[in-house]
């Protein structure tokens, strides 16, 4: 949303491009997205093409100066990147080349990485492949999750938009090629998301960060089904633990067997029940078994 916005005060806004409706909730209503919510805001068209080949066909006789892509989800043919008479821009939350794909917020929080960044790249037919216009580098706090980084590297994009705009009414973007090893990432599976506890714990805490609070992280615990929402490393353990065994309270927090210790879950949420501590989820086990 910080990219429309900077967009629409950085440009004469001419239309929005949304994903269609989707199903979501219980009750499977369709549901439009964030973006198509705020566009009322603007006064401008939106466009919601399920065949994007199909919407170029249909614009390719209009005047546009320059396209501009966050978050979308989709690749953009070469068709429609030919609209646009500078081109199309692309918003993308990593050090690019490294993290290219769906999930690069997802990927540098699971794999403990101290920084990421974002890149304005212009687009071209490849996998934000295009070359760079703006690129700045990010810390990653230890006490990051996927939706305190989102928001914040959202924020940085926004700004970082506004002076590719700035450069481009200038006629003066520069695109340079991206250097380094590409890297590629995926979107998340079902099976991504499950917690093995013979992991060493590093990896289970950096795993709980990378889709906390949604997708959500899970596991079994004690026979109950959990999403993991905040967790951090425990003391070494003592004895014979089996991973994924729940040994004590800690504090706020349950204490849980590892791969090399103990992993300390803050705040969790046990199937059909409401986001809770973990002290207060090793209470309602000792209720439950009364």
């Amino acid at each position: 949303m910080p990219s429309l916005q900077a967009v629409a005060q950085a440009s004469r806004l001419q239309g929005i491009i949304s994903q269609p409706d989707r199903p979501a909730g219980r009750g499977q209503k369709l549901r439009p997205t964030p973006v198509k919510t705020a566009a009322a805001a603007y006064g401008v068209p939106v466009y919601e093409p399920r065949s994007l080949k199909a919407f170029a066909s249909e614009h390719a006789g209009e005047h546009y100066d320059l396209f501009v892509l966050a978050s979308y989800g989709r690749i953009l043919p070469a068709e429609l990147l030919e609209v646009p008479r500078i081109g199309a821009l692309n918003v993308h939350p990593s050090l690019l080349p490294h993290y290219r794909g769906a999930t690069p917020i997802q990927s540098a929080l699971r794999n403990g990485d101290a920084q990421t960044g974002v890149s304005i790249i212009m687009m071209d037919a490849g996998m934000d492949t295009g070359p760079l216009i703006l690129q700045t580098t990010v810390q990653i706090e230890p006490q990051d999750t996927y939706a305190t980084l989102h928001d914040r590297l959202a924020k940085i994009g926004a700004k970082l938009i506004t002076g590719a705009i700035e450069l481009a009414t200038q006629d003066e973007l520069a695109p340079r090629p991206q250097t380094g090893e590409p890297s590629v990432t995926k979107p998340l599976s079902k099976g991504d998301l499950i917690i093995d506890w013979e992991w060493p714990g590093e990896r289970i805490v950096n795993a709980i960060r990378a889709y906390s609070p949604q997708p959500a992280a899970r596991s079994m615990i004690a026979g109950v089904a959990v999403k993991l929402l905040q967790a951090r490393r425990g003391p070494s353990s003592e004895g014979d633990c089996a991973p994924g065994e729940l040994l004590a309270s800690h504090g706020d927090a349950l204490v849980i067997a590892c791969g090399d210790g103990t992993i300390e879950i803050e705040r969790m949420i046990p199937a059909n029940r409401a986001a809770m501590t973990g002290e207060a989820f090793v209470r309602w086990l000792k209720a439950q078994a009364k």
